[in-house]
């Protein structure tokens, strides 16, 4: 209907001339907004990356992977080419424990794609038997460099733990959590779950009480760390942000 009316009011030129430069308008409006990016960009590791890849090197790969996240920049990826090429094996550069909650997909927030880590994920990021096996499988028998605990802020299982939550296998593992607890200074009040404060002073305590207990409780991985082959990276995810604050 609009070119019918600039047809009835514009010689036969300008109206092309018009028709051409709303053309170029709209052209310049969609490149401002979609910006193509390359697909295909990020790998997965390699048996021969993976062997040269340094304990210090993982930690600024998954430390670059959380800055890409949060500037909005992440990797482009082919998921379907790397579901190919990972198919005969797999070569992580990293274990990642972290904990259950929805709001922190561990591979999205460190910009992590198929065959990058191992990620272990369990309510309050508890060290359980099973998931320190895990890690020695991880690092001793498929060569990751790095293992690294993320805990997040206003966590659900830490304000459990706080306040003496009792439910089914959730005790058990609320128990796990509660040391943390002890570890924070007495001048933080109200020590409760509302105070959203003493909270995130838990959750990294626990984190950094679950770094210690790797070294403790895994002589296979106490090894491998005492010789310098793997490294350990600890950090806070804030829910608000998106920001990881890595402290190792």
């Amino acid at each position: 209907m609009k070119h019918l009316l600039l047809r009835s009011f514009l010689p036969s030129g300008l109206l092309v001339s018009v028709l051409i430069l709303s053309g170029c308008q709209a052209t310049r409006e969609l490149s401002a907004t979609s910006k193509p990016t390359a697909v295909g960009d990020a790998k997965p590791p390699t048996k021969e990356s993976q062997a040269a890849m340094t304990p210090q090197q993982a930690v600024s790969a998954l430390k670059a992977g959380n800055e890409r996240f949060v500037s909005g920049r992440p990797r482009s990826r082919n998921s379907l080419a790397d579901v190919k090429a990972t198919a005969s094996g797999q070569y992580p550069f990293a274990v990642v424990l972290s904990c259950l909650d929805s709001r922190v997909p561990i591979e999205l927030v460190l910009d992590q794609g198929i065959g990058d880590v191992f990620s272990a994920r369990v309510a309050g990021n508890v060290l359980e038997e099973d998931v320190l096996g895990s890690m020695e499988f991880g690092c001793k028998a498929a060569g990751a460099k790095l293992i690294a605990v993320i805990g997040h802020s206003n966590c659900g299982a830490v304000k459990g733990a706080i306040d003496n939550v009792e439910l089914g296998n959730l005790t058990a593992l609320l128990s796990r959590i509660k040391p943390a607890i002890g570890q924070v200074p007495g001048d933080s009040q109200p020590r409760t779950s509302k105070n959203l404060e003493f909270v995130d002073h838990v959750a990294e305590a626990n984190v950094r009480l679950v770094m210690e207990q790797i070294r403790e409780r895994s002589p296979v991985l106490r090894e491998m760390l005492d010789k310098g082959q793997i490294g350990l990276l600890a950090g806070m995810y804030d829910l608000s942000t998106g920001r990881i604050r890595f402290f190792e």
